[in-house]
């Protein structure tokens, strides 16, 4: 990508504000020119009528010409218009978002002057070489003009693609010596990555009978369930803070998108199995792959019949899947993917609770403080022990969207499933409930000593005894978050009525 910035001279006076009834809100019925306010004509620093026989110098002018043309239809009250334009021979994409200091936007669809002056811009583009295929402007009221040239060194975003066909017939018509290496695996990967149930089943069934074992990953991923976990919480805080980045988590799959083009998807299926793949855009082996003509890396080799298309990455389909890892009988395995250090650039932070705390904390403040630290450590801890409650999540984010936020931990089934936890005076009236409907006698037992001590998913209350002297079959009380009073003795240890009691309380709120 190539870039030029200009400075349009004598800008005209600064908009009127933006108000209510304004150009801007309806954009006169998306682009109703002659209901629009255009802006005075700026000396923009050449003469419409002259003739540069310099094509940079013809280019640059005509980038200007484009700019006026975004200046003349803006609506009243604008800041600064982005406009991204996608051409080859065949096919043309844009996209025109207008802007004013209250941030509020405009989209408007391109009109045949400013298409047609764009078109001739990459006709001088070829006369020079390789012409671009984005061209991006960015121009602010008070002139200043960036022009960006994308001759496709990274992916370009899915909203500025144009059809495959396109860039074919655009490499047709401009044959270059080279072609960015994740457009060449768009044109030519001949669903070599591709891998249906029925082909992956002869696959599997082939390295059975050769003896082939695929390679068990001790050290590249935490373990599935610490995985999950620690997904969703990544993906919990960047919804928290409005970010339309980061990872995001349903039912049984998440997936990652990162800002550099790469990323990922963990499936989760019955029997406690996962798949997780996708993507660095740039590795190496692509490169040598689809510019050398070497073959792709077997990431399949060894891997069981429902490792298939369904639940694979996207990025398969186009010859763009780098990595493929399963999980299976409590561990992750790998045919020729790359070990883990290599893929950081496609998943999420998740390598130790640690870092899933960094990064929610760089997301959530500036400079955290050693409080909130501390209380994003607890929402990480809590999600891998899926028990995230609201006070948890309310410590970690404070006036971000918690309701979204909890929505993705629900959906990730690592929020606490039931009420809140109960508070201790609450606890405790329980058990004084519980006695006096019960008729038991106190007389041994005086309510007024009672102690609570919190647990998972309740309280264990009871009344101390005196001095060291343990006491046989002394009465305890369990309550849980929901209320429900369990009746037992010290002589059953807390250590193996406790599972029990999770159970139940968990069964009772699982649906």
């Amino acid at each position: 990508m190539t870039h030029s910035h200009d400075n349009i001279e004598n800008p005209p006076a600064a908009p009127e504000p933006v108000g209510e009834g304004s150009d801007f809100d309806s954009l006169a019925a998306v682009l109703g020119v002659d209901e629009i306010q255009a802006e005075p004509t700026p000396d923009i620093g050449f003469s419409m009528t002259a003739v540069e026989p310099d094509i940079p110098q013809r280019a640059r002018t005509l980038a200007h010409r484009i700019a006026q043309e975004l200046r003349d239809a803006a609506p009243e009250g604008w800041a600064r218009v982005q406009a991204s334009f996608s051409l080859t021979v065949t096919g043309q994409r844009a996209r025109i978002d207008y802007s004013d200091d209250q941030q509020r936007h405009a989209q408007v669809s391109a009109w045949p002057s400013v298409l047609a002056l764009v078109a001739e811009h990459r006709g001088l583009s070829a006369e020079l070489g390789d012409p671009w295929w984005r061209l991006e402007l960015q121009l602010s009221a008070a002139g200043e003009l960036d022009v960006d040239h994308d001759y496709g060194d990274e992916p370009f975003p899915a909203d500025q693609m144009l059809a495959l066909q396109d860039y074919l017939a655009d490499l047709e018509a401009y044959p270059r010596d080279t072609v960015p290496t994740w457009l060449a695996a768009l044109l030519r990967h001949n669903d070599r990555q591709s891998r249906t149930p029925r082909q992956a089943a002869t696959a599997a069934r082939a390295d059975s009978e050769s003896g082939y074992i695929p390679t068990v990953s001790e050290d590249d991923f935490p373990n599935l369930p610490v995985l999950w976990a620690r997904w969703a919480a990544i993906a919990a805080a960047f919804v928290a803070v409005g970010s339309e980045w980061g990872p995001r988590v349903l039912p049984s799959f998440s997936w990652f998108e990162g800002s550099r083009r790469s990323g990922s998807s963990l499936y989760l299926l019955p029997g406690g199995r996962a798949v997780l793949s996708g993507g660095v855009w740039n590795a190496p082996e692509l490169v040598t792959a689809y510019d050398d003509g070497t073959p792709l890396p077997d990431l399949y080799a060894g891997a069981p019949d429902w490792v298939a298309n369904p639940v694979l990455n996207t990025r398969a389909s186009g010859g763009m899947l780098t990595f493929c890892y399963w999980w299976e009988r409590g561990r992750w395995y790998r045919g020729a993917s790359p070990a883990a250090a290599e893929l950081a650039p496609a998943v999420p932070g998740i390598w130790t609770a640690a870092t899933v705390a960094g990064v929610i904390c760089d997301l959530v403040a500036v400079e955290p403080s050693d409080e909130l630290r501390s209380a994003v450590a607890e929402f990480v801890a809590a999600a891998e022990r899926r028990d995230v409650t609201r006070a948890v999540l309310e410590a970690a984010f404070g006036s971000h969207d918690l309701d979204s936020a909890h929505y993705q931990l629900a959906m990730a089934g690592v929020a606490r499933l039931g009420p809140e936890p109960l508070p201790e005076p609450e606890a405790l009236d329980a058990v004084r409930h519980h006695l006096r409907t019960e008729d038991i006698d106190t007389t041994a037992y005086p309510l007024d000593q009672l102690r609570a001590e919190r647990l998972p998913v309740g309280w264990m209350v009871y009344v101390p005894t005196e001095g060291d002297e343990p006491v046989i079959d002394r009465a305890l009380y369990y309550v849980t978050d929901d209320g429900v009073v369990e009746a037992t003795t010290s002589s059953m240890p807390a250590s193996i009525y406790l599972p029990g009691m999770e159970q139940r309380f968990r069964q009772r709120h699982s649906q």
